[in-house]
C-alpha cells in the first residue's frame, strides 16, 4: 500500500513540474512566438496526462465495484480512432513519432459506448507513444474480419517490446515490467487493464504480441460488428455548432456560479468568445440575488461550494415563485466525475453534467444543445 501511494504521488506530481515551471517562465520572461507555442503545448500535454491518471483511478474504482455503465449507440470506429489520435497528437509530436493510419475498406458500425471505445484506442496509442523511442513509428489499422463478423483494430509500434516473461501479465492491474524507482517509463500500470475490461464489456477481445525486448509490440482488439445499426443512424448526425458560426451563443444570457475565481474567469472568457451575455456569481447566495433581475436563458453551476452546494441551489431555483426561473435549463460543471455523481445531478434537475476540466468547445456545444432544443 505504501509503495503504491509513493508511486501514485510521484506520477501525479511529475506533470506538475513542467506545468508550473513553464507557467512561471511565461510570467517572468519574454519568449519568441515559437518558444511560447512550445511552452503552451507542454503545459497542455502534461495537464491532460494528469487528468488521465485521475480518470484511470476513478475507472478502476468503478470497475472493481461493478459500477461501470455503457451508453450504447451505433458507433463508427473511424471517428473513434480519429478522436483518439487527436488526443495523443501533442505527445507523439514531442517525440517526433510518426503515426500512420490504415483504414482497410468499409468496416461498418458496432454497438457500443463511443467515449469508452475512444478510451480503449487512446490507451493503446498512449502506451505505444510512451514506449516508442524518439523518431519511432506507430501504425493504427482498422479492418473487418468477415469470417467472424468482427471489426479489428491493431496498434503496432517500434518501441521497447515486451519480454516473453511479462507478456502474460501485461493486462493485469498495477503491473509494470519495471516497477523500480530507477524505471525509465512512468505510469500506474492501469491503462492496459482498463483496455481489457472495456473491450470485454463490449463483447470483444484484446491480445498483445511482441517478438521480444527491443522489437516493438502489436495490440489487437476485436469487436463484434452490429447487425442492425445502419450507417444512416450516423449520417444524419451533424454538429450543432458550425465552424462558420463565430458567435454560436449570441444574445444568450448565462448565469455562472462557481466559488473558484480562476474557473469563473475561464468560463467567462470561453462564453464571451462565443458571444454570450454572462453574469458571474461566487456563491449560491449571490446567484439567487442575481437570478430574477438577470433572467438568464441558462444556468451553469459548480456542485461543491461552501455553505450551499449546487444541488441545494438548483432546488431553490426550481421552487422559485417565478415560472421563468423554475424552467431555466441547468448544467452541472463539477470536478465530481463519477457516474453516481452524474446520476445525482440529473436527478436533482440538471439537464447536463459536465466534468472538470472541460474543453471550451464541449461546454459551448452543451449550451447550444440546450438553448436551441
Amino acid at each position: 500500500k505504501d509503495e503504491f501511494l509513493a508511486v501514485l504521488s510521484h506520477e501525479l506530481r511529475s506533470p506538475l513540474n513542467p506545468i508550473l515551471g513553464w507557467a512561471k517562465l511565461l510570467q517572468t520572461r519574454q519568449f519568441d512566438q515559437s518558444a511560447t507555442k512550445r511552452a503552451l503545448e507542454t503545459i497542455e500535454r502534461n495537464a491532460k496526462l494528469q487528468t488521465q491518471l485521475i480518470d484511470d483511478l476513478l475507472d478502476v474504482s468503478r470497475i472493481l465495484r461493478g459500477k461501470m455503465i455503457l451508453d450504447i449507440s451505433p458507433v463508427d470506429l473511424v471517428n473513434v480512432i480519429d478522436g483518439a489520435l487527436e488526443t495523443v497528437r501533442l505527445a507523439a509530436e514531442a517525440k517526433g513519432i510518426e503515426i500512420q493510419t490504415v483504414i482497410a475498406g468499409e468496416v461498418g458500425l458496432i454497438s457500443g459506448d463511443a467515449g469508452r471505445l475512444q478510451q480503449i484506442v487512446w490507451n493503446l496509442l498512449s502506451n505505444a507513444v510512451k514506449f516508442t523511442p524518439n523518431g519511432g513509428h506507430i501504425e493504427v489499422r482498422l479492418s473487418s474480419v468477415h469470417k467472424i463478423n468482427y471489426a479489428q483494430i491493431q496498434v503496432k509500434d517500434t518501441g521497447k517490446g515486451i519480454t516473453p516473461e511479462f507478456l502474460p501479465y501485461v493486462f493485469d492491474y498495477f503491473r509494470q515490467e519495471d516497477g523500480t524507482t530507477t524505471r525509465k517509463f512512468g505510469g500506474l500500470g492501469l491503462g492496459l487493464a482498463i483496455v481489457r475490461y472495456l473491450t470485454e464489456l463490449h463483447g470483444g477481445t484484446v491480445k498483445a504480441e511482441s517478438p521480444g525486448e527491443g522489437l516493438g509490440a502489436t495490440f489487437t482488439v476485436l469487436f463484434p460488428l452490429s447487425t442492425n445499426a445502419g450507417r444512416t443512424a450516423l449520417d444524419g448526425m451533424t454538429s450543432l455548432v458550425s465552424a462558420a458560426e463565430p458567435f454560436p451563443l449570441a444574445k444568450t444570457r448565462i448565469l455562472v456560479v462557481d466559488d473558484d475565481p480562476d474557473m469563473r474567469e475561464l468560463i467567462f472568457m470561453t462564453l464571451d468568445q462565443a458571444g454570450a451575455q454572462i453574469q458571474l456569481a461566487s456563491s449560491a447566495f449571490e446567484a439567487l440575488d442575481i437570478l430574477e433581475a438577470f433572467q438568464p436563458d441558462l444556468f451553469i453551476s459548480d456542485i461543491g461550494m461552501p455553505e450551499k452546494d449546487g444541488y441545494e441551489l438548483l432546488r431553490q431555483i426550481r421552487n422559485s415563485s417565478s415560472a421563468g426561473c423554475r424552467e431555466i435549463p441547468a448544467i452541472a460543471l463539477t470536478a465530481y466525475a463519477g457516474e453516481l455523481n452524474q446520476q445525482r445531478a440529473l436527478a436533482a434537475g440538471f439537464q447536463k453534467h459536465l466534468t472538470k476540466p472541460v474543453e471550451p468547445e464541449e461546454l459551448v456545444q452543451a449550451i447550444v444543445s440546450l438553448v436551441r432544443a
